[in-house]
């Protein structure tokens, strides 16, 4: 719940959006250690755990056939089929912090980003985090041994479509240094938080002080 003195705030859907290998989790899970008004949107998937992955925690992990019925009842505010499994953005617990004017952050894929994005545009704020380089986003896939050779070729052709979209994304944070690449992060989102539209009991309190003699 917002803890502002004032009045009500609506919190924002917060889209950080990165290729595999680039440091989206890490800076994300930070961002929102970091901060008790926002909350990570929790995923649901079809495919497998990975090792120290916990349901419930990094996703809900489900069947093809839970997902199916989940998409039928239109549960999600987003989903596709990624390297032949399903993801999807549970619909319910996003619009319930919003509307305790929470934040919820989204570790999202581009695509999903931009149907957020499509159905949300007042709310939704949009980040891309890139590379140094792709030899380097390469030299990450193969040094964590998760994906097979074919999958990594297709996440490094994939890297180079979404970076060519850029211009897409209201920011764009360079991940070379960790540390730096946070700190953008996390006054991206600030800033966001204290825009005008996103806090309506402003013009209530400017209205007080207008009335206030002097």
């Amino acid at each position: 719940m917002s803890n502002n003195p004032h009045g009500p705030t609506r919190g924002l859907l917060l889209m950080v959006v990165a290729p595999s290998g680039v440091g989206k989790t890490s800076l994300t899970r930070r961002l929102v250690a970091d901060h008790n008004d926002l909350h990570l949107s929790i995923s649901a998937t079809t495919r497998e755990p990975r090792p120290g992955e916990h349901d419930g925690r990094d996703y809900h992990f489900v069947t093809r056939e839970r997902f199916q019925e989940m998409i039928a009842q239109d549960a999600f505010l987003e989903w596709a089929e990624v390297y032949g499994n399903f993801y999807g953005s549970p619909r319910a617990p996003i619009m319930d912090a919003l509307g305790r004017g929470e934040s919820v952050l989204f570790d999202i894929d581009f695509q999903g980003a931009m149907k957020v994005h499509a159905q949300a545009s007042q709310d939704s704020v949009l980040v891309y985090i890139l590379p140094p380089s792709l030899a380097e986003m390469s030299r990450r896939l193969h040094a964590r041994s998760q994906d097979s050779e074919e999958v990594i070729h297709r996440r490094l052709s994939r890297a180079k479509d979404e970076v060519a979209d850029w211009e897409r994304f209201d920011y764009v944070i360079l991940n070379e240094d960790f540390d730096r690449a946070y700190s953008d992060l996390a006054h991206i989102y600030h800033a966001e938080r204290q825009k005008r539209v996103r806090n309506p009991w402003i013009g209530n309190l400017v209205a007080d002080l207008l009335k206030e003699e002097i």
